[in-house]
């Protein structure tokens, strides 16, 4: 099947909304902000991208919607207030998606290439969960803008958040940014807060990843699965605040990371504006925050320091963006990621 360039050329932001792992509440985040910038007036498409589990006909209750082509042979959009819709639900119907990777990897590229997209401002891509086939097939077909990483407290969705942001800047996608889902029930009566994944301060991811935290969003009625009934709401506002203030913000920085490496026992950075930041080898390994070092309920430190090897050093450091780095340690681990403040 042949690609149409041409679909995408008039799209001017084409943001990847990612959790790799399922449950956190990624596709209706999506979802909620699509609906949020389309209603600010910006052109706005959605494309659902789980093959296997496509999300928008149930989201937007479209479960009858029929895809039509126009004379170019292109797919035509379902549009709802404004917002253009495309998923491959709408082609498939309720029968299950019994396929390989190829054939996956070929549906994908319709769904992007073969849409009659037109001029729009933002195409929120709903990526499915995980980093196989489709994230890469996605990464290297099209020139994203960026990506956003929904995620929960949970332990198991921060180790996958890690993994993520990894994956997104092994292919030079650049991470705008973290939303926390579900961070938290308010209780409407007395408006005390309750962390079901247990409690953190405002600012703990970016803390431990580098990248900036868009919002918290906490369990509330308003994202019951509809977005047939969604007017807007505070937390997605914000979301989305954030996420054009980030866009809007130049690439480059003078945290921009020029080169790096191992001397002496010591991890070096070395900046673009030729500064020199240093951290001991031994030191980051021991002070890694990935959720199989720290405790997410007690945070508690789980390494053994004792167990660390005296000479650990990096096998491989990848930068990531312009915040933090990724190290690959001589005794296996490769799940950190060490923000620029924890370097002197």
């Amino acid at each position: 099947m042949s690609t149409n360039p041409f679909s995408l050329s008039k799209v001017k932001n084409i943001i990847a909304i990612s959790s790799c792992k399922g449950g956190v509440g990624k596709s209706t985040v999506a979802s909620a902000l699509a609906m949020e910038l389309s209603q600010r007036g910006l052109k706005t498409g959605l494309l659902d991208a789980d093959i296997y589990g496509p999300s928008l006909p149930s989201l937007f209750q479209l479960q009858d919607a029929k895809v039509q082509s126009n004379e170019f042979k292109l797919l035509t959009p379902i549009e709802f207030k404004g917002l253009k819709l495309m998923s491959f639900g709408f082609l498939l119907g309720d029968a299950p998606a019994v396929m390989r990777g190829p054939i996956v990897t070929r549906y994908i590229q319709q769904l992007l290439f073969q849409t009659d997209w037109g001029e729009l401002d933002f195409l929120i891509l709903d990526m499915p969960p995980g980093t196989g086939d489709v994230q890469l097939t996605i990464t290297q077909s099209v020139k994203l803008t960026g990506a956003v990483i929904v995620t929960t407290h949970h332990s198991l969705s921060l180790v996958d958040t890690a993994r993520g942001i990894l994956m997104f800047e092994k292919v030079n996608v650049p991470i705008l940014g973290v939303i926390e889902n579900m961070a938290y029930f308010q209780a409407p009566d007395t408006g005390k807060k309750y962390y079901l994944f247990g409690e953190q301060k405002a600012g703990a991811l970016s803390s431990r990843f580098g990248v900036k935290t868009l919002v918290e969003i906490p369990i509330t009625e308003q994202f019951s699965g509809d977005m047939r009934a969604f007017q807007g709401n505070t937390y997605i506002k914000k979301a989305a605040d954030e996420l054009l203030q980030v866009l809007e913000q130049p690439q480059t920085s003078q945290m921009d990371l020029k080169d790096a490496g191992y001397r002496d026992g010591h991890v070096v950075l070395v900046m673009s504006d030729g500064r020199e930041l240093t951290a001991k080898a031994f030191d980051l390994r021991a002070k890694c925050a990935c959720a199989l070092c720290v405790s997410e309920v007690t945070g508690k430190t789980l390494i053994d320091i004792k167990k660390i090897p005296a000479d650990i050093n990096p096998q491989e450091i990848l930068p990531l963006g312009n915040y933090a780095v990724g190290i690959t340690w001589s005794d296996g681990h490769s799940s950190g990621i060490y923000p620029y403040s924890m370097f002197s």
